[in-house]
This record gives C-alpha cells, structure tokens and sequence, in this order.
C-alpha cells in the first residue's frame, strides 16, 4: 500500500487541494476495498522493438472491485510521454471504476525518448496480462476495455488501432492472449501528429527528428479501420494544450469506416477539466458510463 501512494503524481494543472482530497479519498477506499496489487508486466527484459531488449520496468497495479461486472478497463495515464499522472489519471479513475463494478488496472508504461514503440508494446502487454489472468481476478475476456487521457489517450489510440489476435502457438500464455482492447474511452486525448497534434508529445514519442512513415503511424486518425473497437470521447471546447479537433478526427474515422463511437464535446473545462473535478469531469464520467451500458459491457448500474 504505501508503495501505491508514494507513486502519485499530481501535475501542475491540477489543484493542490484536489491532489489532498483525493489522498484522502483512495486512502479511505483502498483500506476497505480488495488490496491492490501491483505486478510487473515482463518476467524478464523487455523489449524495445526491432529485436532490442532493456532492463527496465513497467507495472500494472490491479484494483479489484468488491462486487465484480466482469469488466476490466487498462487505465494509460497522461504526462505528454515524458511523465506519469498515475493519481488523478490512474488510481483514482480505477477507484471511480470500482464503484460501477469495473475493475480498474492501472499502467505505468515505459517513457521512451525516442524509441517509439516502447509505450505500445507495454499497452498491449497489459491488455494480454488482464486476459490470461481473466477467471483469476474476476473479469470476462470479452469486456476489456483501454481507457487514456491526454498523451495516454495517444497510446490508449495507439493500442486500439494497432494490434494482433495473439500467438496461438506460442508457449507463452500471454503470448497467446489477443491484444484487441473490446472498446476505448478517450479523455482530452493527443491522437493526430500532424498540424494539429501536441508537439511535446510527439518529441518524446518519435524524438526531434520523426519519419514520414513514423508520424503516420502514429497518427491514429489516419489507422483506424472497420476491425477498431467502439470507442468514447470526450474533450472540452476550449481545450488550450490539446485541441478538440483531435477528438473530431478520430470520430470522424470511427464514422467512415462503421465503428460505433459518441463523442462528447463539453463546453469547458481547458485540459484536465477543471482540474479533474466539477461539472464537466462528472460529466464524461456519467455519460462514459451510460455508452458502456448501451453497449453491453457494464449491466445497468
């Protein structure tokens, strides 16, 4: 528990009275709650891509709700791929998904200056990880969803546009799992790397000097296809960090090529709505809930 919290991190565009608010708040649930449990995402080195594998560590903390749907969601944290915001975009989002019966798995993926894949390859892993482990930790293999705000709605993106049905043959049973997140929520998220992208992002990401063929790669926008998994949206009109028409871009492919999406365009709030708090916050959270309903991943709450 105490290594749980000691890695919150609560950015600048957040409230430092919110930040104490939610200590408190995750404090007082996790001591009631199923203990979380944080688990390492490779049993050995991992890789990079392109062969190359490093020593360093990616996690996922599993909480668990007491009164399991079924449902799981992969939680990608925002921080422009040069930071975490693992409380206010992780734990505490997968605190809020405990309440409606989902089961909250918090990512802390690599940063990768510059090795682009690195992020990708920890995302998939992660929605591999939550399906070998599916009858263990009470979660049905078809209800795992890929949730992300900001730059961790990139990679939330990236992994609903990029992925494989898993390695039937290997003898690795999380290499077997399909990496097919079942659906995708999207807060305030980076998807497109062109004009209208966020250029911190893409420079952590691709490093100072990106392909062609890199930034359309990891332009989403421009990879959807009819196989990409419902997805929600949410972003504030007034967005100054992001802007809204990355939202509007990836909708719009959901659109052309049939895959069912909404898109919720709120009136204000500026990146991070509000400070994760108030009207509008409650608002994606409320109507969030309401698609998954309509969709048959969560029952009626």
């Amino acid at each position: 528990m105490p290594l749980l919290f000691a890695r919150f991190r609560f950015p600048s565009r957040g409230q430092s009275s919110f930040g104490l608010l939610l200590a408190i708040a995750l404090s007082r649930f996790l001591a009631s709650a199923v203990p979380p449990e944080r688990l390492p995402l490779w049993s050995g080195p991992a890789p990079v891509g392109g062969g190359i594998f490093t020593n360093e560590s990616a996690f996922v903390t599993l909480i668990r709700p007491e009164r399991p749907n079924g449902a799981a969601v992969v939680i990608c944290p925002g921080g422009g791929y040069g930071g975490l915001v693992t409380g206010a975009e992780g734990t505490g989002i997968a605190v809020w998904l405990n309440r409606h019966g989902i089961a909250g798995v918090v990512l802390e993926y690599r940063l990768p200056h510059g090795r682009s894949q690195v992020p990708l390859l920890d995302a998939q892993q992660a929605i591999r990880t939550v399906r070998t482990h599916a009858k263990e930790w009470g979660i049905h293999p078809a209800q795992v969803g890929i949730m992300g705000f900001s730059a961790g709605g990139h990679l939330a993106a990236t992994a609903a546009t990029h992925f494989d049905l898993g390695n039937p043959s290997s003898t690795n049973s999380i290499e077997r799992q399909s990496s097919r997140p079942d659906f995708a929520i999207l807060i305030y998220p980076v998807i497109s790397f062109g004009e209208k992208g966020h250029g911190g992002s893409r420079a952590n990401l691709l490093g100072a000097n990106p392909t062609p063929e890199e930034i359309e790669f990891f332009s989403n926008e421009r990879q959807v296809t009819s196989n990409t998994p419902p997805t929600f949206l949410a972003h504030a009109l007034d967005d100054r960090v992001v802007s809204v028409e990355n939202s509007r871009l990836f909708y719009q492919a959901l659109q052309k090529n049939g895959v069912e999406g909404r898109l919720l365009e709120l009136p204000s709030g500026d990146h991070g709505l509000n400070g994760y708090q108030g009207p509008m916050w409650d608002s994606w959270q409320r109507e969030s809930l309401r698609w998954l309903v309509s969709r048959g991943f969560i029952p009626m709450d």
